[in-house]
């Protein structure tokens, strides 16, 4: 099999505005060349696609990501058993194929319960699905009447579905070896309430020993540890004993932003929900909306300040959601640039080159260079001047992962 070669592309990669009439090969599953004018010598076999100013960018990654979420909240149950476990399992399986046809070829769980992302991975790399690159999540690791922790304590169901119910430091350590035994590569905890769980931002949901104990357990083992955190003095805390992601950081200060960005700790705004929701309820429920309105204000004004001053922002969101089906994930950079405020370009970077280093492989994707994996997306038009061509799955004319097209309706082919 011959080489791929993309003529006359528009490269962005995140590290830069965009790079008009570069020629890209590819060869096998690899970059092997990114030049400019100088033309390139052809095999017998190369397929040559002339994208005549196409962008080529490379592939996005999600970094919150349910594969298994189905209008989460719209159907009543212990969290994780609204539903048969295989039926769960088949929506992660179309899921998994939507995002990655949306182009985004990574994607990093932010929570599954029985688990399905750990099958799910699997079954991605024998080739059995279509699915991104996935570093697959744990269930929900906290303490016994968290947020989450809803059902009715005579029900007697232990850790159900989503959770993983622990008490003390010796049992975080356990429940996260656990959780690694079973394929995560990356354990959820859940550290505080806020962020519409209906339980307070102020809440802390584990102690400081609790914490440091599953952070060290996992971290001891290779296993990235990530939080839903919604409020200062648990993104502090977390920030300090080594977390790895923080999601949602609602109550991020400057304070935290000079921590967080000396520690390299990755966060995951995921504002693009709670926008969505704010946008339901505001005729239904006015005070509601005005505290989540206020709360959503909150999070425009820090935003910014912290993209400047260096931490490291992510895309991902809780797709699945009532009111918030999968599907819509390219919409999640417009909502940023359009309504949040921030440049297009910062917005690309978050989908590729950052959501690269999240899953510690930046030496090997989120930019168009020579030596990476060839995961790539050919769109027709710019994202930089108009950012909405993400969200248009027909503006998006290929997908390659691995050297391999899993769409294929790029340029001119001679």
């Amino acid at each position: 099999m011959g080489r791929v070669v993309f003529r006359g592309a528009t490269v962005l990669d995140g590290e830069h505005l965009p790079r008009p009439g570069l020629t890209v090969v590819v060869d096998d599953n690899r970059i092997t060349s990114v030049s400019g004018g100088e033309s390139v010598e052809l095999g017998a076999d190369d397929r040559v696609i002339d994208l005549e100013g196409a962008t080529l960018m490379p592939g996005m990654v999600t970094c919150h990501f349910h594969a298994s979420y189905h209008e989460l909240g719209a159907v009543p149950g212990p969290f994780g058993l609204e539903e048969p476990p295989a039926l769960q399992a088949v929506r992660a399986v179309n899921n998994l194929e939507r995002v990655l046809m949306s182009g985004f070829t990574s994607a990093v769980s932010a929570g599954a319960p029985f688990a399905i992302d750990a099958s799910m991975r699997r079954a991605i790399s024998e080739g059995a699905i279509a699915g991104p690159r996935l570093v697959p999540g744990s269930r929900d690791v906290s303490t016994t009447g968290h947020a989450n922790d809803a059902a009715p304590w005579y029900w007697k169901l232990g850790a159900p579905g989503a959770l993983h119910l622990c008490d003390g430091p010796d049992e975080f350590r356990k429940a996260v070896r656990e959780e690694i035994k079973e394929g995560a590569k990356i354990v959820k905890m859940f550290v505080t309430g806020g962020h519409a769980v209906p339980r307070e931002a102020e809440r802390i949901e584990m102690t400081r020993a609790e914490m440091a104990a599953a952070i060290e357990a996992a971290h001891l083992r290779g296993v990235m540890v990530r939080g839903h955190i919604a409020n200062r003095e648990a993104i502090l805390m977390a920030v300090d004993l080594g977390i790895d992601v923080i999601d949602h950081g609602d109550g991020m200060d400057l304070e935290c932003i000079e921590r967080i960005v000396a520690a390299g700790t990755f966060v995951v705004p995921s504002m693009f929900f709670v926008y969505r929701l704010w946008e339901m309820v505001k005729g239904m429920n006015p005070t509601m909306a005005q505290a989540m309105r206020d709360d959503l204000d909150a999070a425009f004004a820090i935003l910014p300040v912290a993209a400047e001053a260096g931490v490291k922002l992510v895309l991902g969101d809780d797709y699945g959601a009532v009111g918030f089906p999968h599907g819509i994930y390219g919409e999640e950079l417009e909502f940023y640039v359009k309504v949040a405020g921030i440049a297009p370009l910062d917005v690309v970077r978050w989908a590729t080159v950052n959501g690269a280093d999240l899953m510690g492989r930046g030496d090997e994707l989120g930019t168009v260079t020579a030596g990476k994996l060839a995961d790539l997306l050919v769109v027709d038009g710019d994202p930089i001047a108009d950012i909405s061509v993400l969200a248009d799955k027909s503006k998006i004319k290929a997908i390659m992962k691995d050297g391999r097209f899993v769409k294929d309706e790029a340029g001119r082919v001679t």
